[in-house]
């Protein structure tokens, strides 16, 4: 089974952008571990971080001929883009959106997502385990072994 995973904007600054919020693991560091944990779990993933709206959402569609499912981390896309909201309602296949930190208690500004209303779920403020568990649910969605 294939699975996309996302990371938006800024991610690829983790273990150095400000840790006591989003820890010191790095982006490599988690994308070994979904890699895996996919690999024991019989899934193949491909992996994008972005800082561009538009190469996210390109990815989104290009993955309509492969992709089973997919995980997103909207990063700051998360409170603000219809466009991104718009390409998971429209490729039909089941995303997670996933957060390091717990949205809910940030700034107000942070409180609503526009992404996760066309997600199967969220997962926040479990740092990078949120993304292994995200994973763990798809594929169990998708009917793999775990």
């Amino acid at each position: 089974m294939n699975i996309l995973i996302l990371h938006g904007p800024n991610l690829n600054l983790l273990g150095t952008r400000e840790p006591e919020v989003y820890g010191r693991v790095t982006l490599a560091d988690i994308n070994t571990r979904l890699e895996e944990y996919a690999a024991a779990h019989g899934a193949v993933l491909r992996i994008l971080q972005s800082n561009h709206e538009g190469v996210l959402i390109d990815t989104l569609h290009e993955a309509r001929g492969w992709a089973a499912g997919g995980i997103i981390n909207p990063g700051g896309y998360t409170h603000t883009s219809v466009a991104l909201r718009d390409a998971i309602s429209a490729v039909g296949y089941p995303m997670i959106e996933v957060h390091l930190s717990n949205i809910h208690a940030r700034e107000p500004f942070r409180h609503t997502s526009m992404i996760a209303p066309v997600c199967l779920g969220q997962i926040g403020g479990l740092g990078w385990l949120g993304y292994r568990l995200a994973l763990e649910a798809m594929i169990d969605r998708l009917g793999g072994t775990h």
